[in-house]
């Protein structure tokens, strides 16, 4: 199981989520609702750490143009964005801004898992997340069982330590926050922790 850690907003977090391997590290780039945002400039400061093999991906919710054109001058690996597309709208992202594509469905009821169906031929990587966007809410990650192993799927929301294990049967990544947070802001002891946690379950699998 590989993680993603979403919502970074300072040097040294980023600087220890390279150095612990972690597979992917998330900036909020045009969401000031949460308090994970970060500006233009300081996410040009951060993705301009020497990354080695981790992904930099960028969080973007219903983008505009002129914010996909301003964002894929970053030294982003992906987009990652919410909103409603179609495997057309997709291709036409990666092709014209030379990004890789995260597509998140925000998940509240069963049916809304069925939402991959759209954007599966497009989407490098699927993410089904909560429907709270900078709220970690839960919901039943038993949904996507029904959902085919032929593509990247990715878990998110209210993800704790315990649940760990039973994520990695399901999930392909997982995506974590919240759970990482110490009022609010990413705790570098936390971090290594949950890290560590999925090292010990890669190991036994």
């Amino acid at each position: 199981m590989k993680v993603k850690v979403c919502g970074l907003t300072n040097h040294e977090h980023v600087k220890t989520c390279v150095k612990n391997n972690v597979d992917f590290c998330g900036f909020i780039l045009n969401y000031p609702k949460s308090h994970r945002f970060i500006s233009y400039e300081k996410a040009r400061k951060l993705t301009s750490i020497k990354k080695n093999k981790t992904n930099y991906v960028g969080v973007l919710v219903n983008p505009k143009i002129q914010e996909l054109e301003k964002f894929s001058k970053l030294n982003l690996d992906y987009f990652q964005i919410y909103g409603n597309y179609n495997n057309d709208d997709i291709r036409n992202i990666k092709s014209k801004y030379s990004q890789k594509i995260i597509f998140s469905i925000r998940v509240k009821e069963k049916k809304d898992i069925l939402y991959y169906r759209k954007i599966k031929n497009s989407a490098d990587i699927i993410l089904w997340d909560s429907s709270g966007l900078e709220q970690s809410k839960e919901w039943n990650y038993e949904w996507i069982k029904s959902i085919p192993n032929n593509f990247t799927k990715m878990i998110a929301g209210n993800i704790t330590l315990d649940k760990l294990e039973h994520i990695s049967t399901l999930a392909d990544i997982v995506d974590v926050s919240g759970a990482l947070e110490t009022n609010k802001v990413k705790d570098i002891n936390k971090i290594k922790k949950f890290l560590n946690k999925i090292k010990i379950i890669n190991d036994k699998n």
